[in-house]
């Protein structure tokens, strides 16, 4: 089977064609995602944010990292099944979209028994940087102020991946 080209996927890099199958279903052209992307230890990230500059930006600045492997989402409607397939580590997720708000996609997330326990980190600019770095919370998710600050952003994800969840309990 060969690999998906970076433009058919829209990513910024090739994937290796046993991470990605194409569902059996007729007709279908959703894929789904099978396993960490890498097996260099990179963390799956999906950003959900109807502004695709926002999405991109995301993507480019975490994946230069070298530890992120970040899916871009910018249906808000289509967010909680492309969490069930893509089986994210950390999902970065806007409050205010239009039609599906962020709060009902964390809710359908919280509500699937298979996603639940994935950390939401909301992203708004509905509040300012000093309100978020007081360590409150939105419906018990962390969040940023927009605009992001990369480094801000890579430590929350850090505090919320599997293993820093492990040395807290």
């Amino acid at each position: 089977m060969q690999r998906p080209r970076t433009e058919d996927l829209g990513m910024s890099k090739l994937i290796a064609a046993d991470v990605l199958r194409r569902n059996p279903e007729a007709g279908s052209t959703r894929l789904s995602f099978s396993g960490r992307p890498s097996s260099n230890g990179t963390w799956r990230i999906l950003v959900v944010d109807n502004d695709r500059n926002t999405t991109r930006l995301i993507k480019i600045l975490l994946e230069k990292r070298g530890k992120y492997f970040v899916l871009p989402e910018n249906d808000p409607a289509k967010a909680h099944q492309t969490a069930r397939d893509f089986r994210p580590d950390v999902i970065l997720l806007d409050i205010v979209m239009p039609e599906t708000d962020g709060g009902e996609v964390a809710a359908r997330i919280g509500n699937d028994p298979d996603l639940r326990q994935t950390p939401i980190i909301f992203l708004t600019a509905l509040v300012t940087r000093a309100e978020a770095n007081n360590g409150l919370e939105i419906d018990g998710h962390s969040f940023l102020a927009k605009p992001i600050n990369i480094s801000e952003l890579a430590n929350a994800i850090e505090q919320h991946l599997p293993h820093a969840r492990k040395a807290t309990n």
